[in-house]
């Protein structure tokens, strides 16, 4: 006679509000057009770099930090700060006539991403305490931002070509202000009030050591591994993150709670959202390129043709919560790993039998969306789950961290060994030293070389370099697929076989 009664008390204590939130919070998917950018301002060749990295810079560098504020201040105050943020820097590019404006405004972009992140999934779990509709919860969000990822490059692009790259920026304010005005409303505040000083030792350490390791890793990309600039920031690195993290243990009330990892099924959760980053963020590089410079195809009309793969983690990532319900998470995870691997490995496979072409390509983004929308939503229910109430911003600052350094190193590490392969793969080109250098640093220099020569002798270089370009991207892509496999090997291998997220602790 007793659990009727426990179960309407259960459902009394939900938050009414709760599937509002949601909304509130999934509307935080903002993105920034570049392309005419470079035409407008003219940046200088590093200047076009900083542009770009420094917006992953601040956001890895802050991440931390402001999850750790997030706990002490409340995470909704923080999360309206961050969006504060964000419409004040995308009015500073919006109204930027220099290079220099554009990357403060990026800058400032990341501060503000770096709030917003580990402040909308600490939210969701404070509001969502049915572990079932958390779950699913978690899996709207997750394919939120995820089909935001990819659909917001076609979004600016068609902006940018009608109005100008400003109004990629502009689109960013109307969207803040009104996730801040109804945040106000109905979003609840929480936090975790944290005893003893605010420990800025760790707060310089942390910054120093993720400012250090993105850049690094980034560097790692541009200059290869032959660059001493990026061996030297990796060594910072790793002194610095070294430092933070024996601090962490020694504190009582630590800014981020580095035993975290010593769960299992966080830490291998953390870990199939890493290596599954390192694969995606170099696949997505690298068949971009090979759609603008290889197909000849626009910035836009290459994204479109990505469009299969958010299309599939869209649709996988909203039914992995009942596939959750029912079969071993273990199970689950390993075979959106294992969709993974596959949808890595098809385009190699499809080059091998003479059958590459978009259509063949569309099929592997599809299969490895759907595999990135089981894999991610699985790792991130199981991560946030794993992790104690008080510490759910520093679990979701790491997730975050998972997420931005796995595509960064995947483009750094995987994107120099397919340029690697590209340049092994060139033929005698009949160039003088300029241009040999110039095709031989990249295929974007190459496609330019050809525009510029043009004629039967430019669509010839094109057609060679888009071959060599080809012969590097798809051994690349099947080394990028041993990635997920690894993972999936450790989930099958260490997760334990009753592990049920989506179910509440009795």
């Amino acid at each position: 006679m007793h659990p009727a009664p426990a179960r309407q008390d259960t459902r009394a204590q939900l938050d009414p509000r709760r599937w509002a939130v949601l909304a509130i919070l999934s509307g935080s998917l903002l993105n920034v057009a570049f392309p005419s950018l470079v035409a407008d301002l003219q940046p200088s060749s590093v200047q076009q770099l900083w542009i770009i990295d420094v917006y992953a810079l601040a956001l890895s560098g802050v991440l931390v930090t402001a999850g750790a504020l997030g706990d002490r201040w409340g995470r909704k105050r923080m999360l309206l700060i961050g969006f504060g943020v964000f419409a004040l820097a995308s009015l500073i590019a919006v109204f930027a006539t220099a290079p220099w404006q554009v990357i403060a405004a990026r800058a400032l972009l990341g501060v503000g991403g770096a709030a917003i992140m580990p402040s909308t999934l600490s939210i969701l779990r404070h509001v969502f305490t049915d572990a079932r509709e958390r779950a699913l919860a978690y899996a709207v969000w997750a394919a939120v931002f995820g089909g935001g990822m990819a659909l917001g490059p076609v979004v600016g692009g068609l902006l940018v070509e009608k109005n100008g790259w400003q109004s990629a920026f502009l689109l960013n304010v109307p969207v803040a202000l009104a996730v801040i005005a109804f945040g106000l409303w109905l979003l609840p505040e929480s936090r975790q009030p944290r005893e003893g000083r605010w420990d800025w030792w760790g707060v310089g350490q942390s910054v120093v050591g993720m400012l250090a390791l993105a850049g690094g890793i980034k560097q790692l990309g541009k200059g290869g591994p032959a660059d001493p600039v990026a061996w030297t920031l990796l060594a910072l690195a790793a002194v610095a993150l070294t430092v933070f993290v024996r601090r962490q243990l020694r504190l009582a009330q630590p800014l981020l709670r580095v035993r975290l990892f010593a769960s299992r099924s966080f830490s291998i959760a953390a870990a199939a959202i890493f290596l599954g980053m390192i694969a995606l963020g170099s696949a997505l590089f690298l068949i971009t390129q090979w759609f603008q410079y290889g197909e000849g195809y626009t910035p836009l009309e290459a994204g479109i043709r990505l469009l299969p793969a958010p299309l599939g983690l869209v649709v996988t990532s909203l039914v992995t919560p009942t596939l959750m319900h029912r079969l071993p998470i273990r199970h689950i995870l390993g075979g959106g790993l294992l969709m993974m691997t596959a949808g890595l490995a098809l385009p190699w496979i499809f080059q091998q039998t003479g059958t590459l072409g978009y259509p063949s390509v569309a099929f592997a983004l599809a299969v490895l969306g759907c595999g990135v929308g089981i894999a991610t939503t699985v790792a991130s229910v199981t991560l946030m789950a794993s992790a104690p109430a008080r510490d759910v911003s520093g679990a979701a600052a790491i997730e975050e961290t998972c997420y931005e350094l796995g595509a960064a190193m995947g483009v750094a590490i995987l994107g120099s060994v397919a340029s690697a392969l590209y340049r092994a793969h060139l033929p005698e080109l009949g160039l003088d030293g300029a241009q040999t250098a110039a095709v031989r640093d990249s295929v974007g220099e190459a496609a330019h070389l050809a525009g510029q020569t043009g004629g039967p002798a430019g669509a010839a270089l094109l057609e060679k370099v888009s071959e060599a370009f080809t012969a590097g991207m798809t051994p690349t892509f099947l080394l990028a697929a041993v990635l997920p496999l690894a993972a999936a090997a450790l989930t099958w291998a260490k997760i334990p076989k009753d592990l049920r997220p989506t179910e509440n602790a009795h």
